[in-house]
């Protein structure tokens, strides 16, 4: 919480993946809107194993202005991990979350920052509209609704990772253990004071989307599956579903009441549909079961390959 005794600090995360484009508008902007912040700042970009000229250009902005740094990954981890990996390397007081491709604007952390001020621990963006297509919009809606409808805690609609977060919250998201991490839940799972500011999400600024299908998806299911036992219980629903259904059923030809015209070919689809949800929640197990493994490895969520005005992080690979 803001200390009022002006010596509070910010420190901007956005994750980076071949953003050579778009980067140096987004630097610009970032330091246009730097001006209404009223506190001194630093800015961690991350590249998340860019193969374009994104780390030439972090290193480029650090010589010219100590205050932007970088963290550069050994591959691409993926959004949720290059955040993660940022957000252990901060020292403000308040740390805000952003993308670097200009779809969150920088002009909203003053109003972040504001609200932080009047108390609140946790400050996160809402997106009230979307520039994207029809479809994609579609599926952000179903997705945050049914996440809202069968989430064991209560994750806001339509927010996503741009936010501000107090030094306690972000020290507490770095304690938590867990390695395949939604954040945006996670945010809201660690409680505190929160409150969220409505805005309008544009296109990119320049280049193309860099979440491809499958990583929407995946991202997806690991929100869903993070935070709800939902699917394994509908699981145990089914099955009941299914076997009143199937008592039902023979019970109605002991008695000479159904009118079946062809009893192997009922059998026949009825064998075919229970196989099929058979498999359908298998594969639901099989999601959860893969996430223990992957907790009980106890693989690094990144690795880091080096850094720019980190003095903590030595020059030689490692995990974090």
């Amino acid at each position: 919480m803001w200390s009022g005794n002006g010596l509070d600090t910010l420190s901007v995360v956005a994750p980076c993946y071949n953003e050579a484009v778009v980067l140096p508008l987004f630097i610009e902007r970032l330091e246009r809107s730097a001006a209404a912040w009223d506190m001194p700042w630093e800015i961690l970009l991350v590249d998340d194993g860019s193969v374009d000229e994104t780390w030439q250009m972090i290193r480029d902005q650090h010589r010219r202005d100590p205050r932007w740094r970088g963290l550069r990954l050994s591959r691409n981890f993926g959004h949720q991990a290059a955040i993660s990996a940022g957000l252990k390397h901060t020292t403000g007081s308040a740390v805000v979350i952003m993308d670097s491709d200009l779809q969150d604007p920088p002009e909203l952390i003053a109003t972040f920052i504001a609200e932080w001020r009047k108390g609140f621990e946790i400050v996160y963006a809402i997106r009230c509209h979307r520039k994207e297509g029809r479809a994609k919009r579609l599926a952000y809606d179903t997705f945050y609704r049914l996440l809202a409808h069968i989430a064991e805690i209560r994750i806001p609609l339509d927010s996503g990772d741009f936010c501000l977060v107090d030094r306690k919250v972000a020290d507490l998201l770095n304690a938590l253990p867990e390695r395949n991490r939604f954040l945006r839940g996670l945010r809201a799972w660690v409680g505190f004071q929160q409150i969220g500011v409505p805005y309008a999400r544009a296109n990119r600024a320049a280049g193309e989307p860099k979440f491809t299908l499958r990583q929407l998806v995946q991202l997806a299911i690991d929100g869903l599956l993070s935070f709800s036992m939902f699917p394994l219980r509908l699981a145990a629903w089914v099955g009941v579903a299914t076997s009143v259904a199937s008592l039902a059923l023979l019970m109605a030809r002991v008695i000479g009441i159904a009118a079946v015209a062809d009893s192997r070919l009922v059998l026949a689809a009825a064998l075919v549909f229970f196989g099929g949800v058979q498999l359908m929640f298998l594969g639901i197990l099989g999601e959860y079961v893969g996430r223990i493994y992957d907790e009980v490895r106890l693989r690094p969520s990144s690795i880091v390959w080096e850094s720019v005005g980190l003095p903590a992080v030595a020059s030689d690979a490692r995990v974090v």
